[in-house]
């Protein structure tokens, strides 16, 4: 199911396996995974190769991993995965874009775009993110695509030996409209 996307200046992509080197080097920044929810550091080769190798198996649970790619550039700079849930109508919103790339507004546009095809072309009711909440960033990215945020789940996650917050964000089709 997994389509091509296009922005101002983006293509969303599906994940091919030329892409693990690139998506080693991005995600194994340190700061990287500092702030994303399961990006371990180091970030070994080996395994951004197993997980591109699993889209397929994620996909046939509507899970849907886009490569984020600069269009004038053809370059790979970040993921956006949208995994669904079709009984309730809803999607989960995850991303990371690489460090050198931060600050240009390409997660903010990249989710704009998924938003749109998750309520326009998926017939979606919701969409929901979550941030760690001392990740402001990725709460401003959600904030930027109109999603209110919703709540903080206290200690949620278990990241390099410390409880985090996670702060919850998110967006009806009522709201979207």
């Amino acid at each position: 199911m997994l389509i091509t996307l296009k922005t101002e200046r983006l293509i969303l992509r599906q994940f091919t396996i030329d892409d693990a080197t690139r998506v080693q080097e991005l995600a194994g920044n340190k700061d990287v995974s500092k702030t994303t929810l399961g990006i371990p550091h180091p970030y070994p080769l080996e395994a951004a190769k197993q997980w591109i190798e699993n889209h397929p198996k994620m996909m046939k649970n509507d899970i849907f991993p886009f490569a984020i790619v600069l269009k004038a550039e053809d370059i790979l700079i970040g993921t956006m995965t949208i995994r669904i849930n079709d009984t309730h109508k809803k999607a989960e919103l995850a991303y990371w874009i690489g460090k050198k790339y931060w600050g240009n507004g390409y997660a903010t546009e990249a989710a704009k775009e998924i938003v749109r095809y998750g309520f326009e072309d998926l017939n979606l009711n919701r969409i929901w993110a979550k941030a760690m909440s001392k990740n402001p960033a990725s709460s401003k990215v959600m904030i930027n695509v109109g999603m209110k945020k919703e709540g903080v789940l206290k200690e949620d996650i278990l990241k390099s030996g410390v409880f985090e917050h996670s702060d919850i964000y998110g967006l009806t089709r009522s709201g979207y409209q």
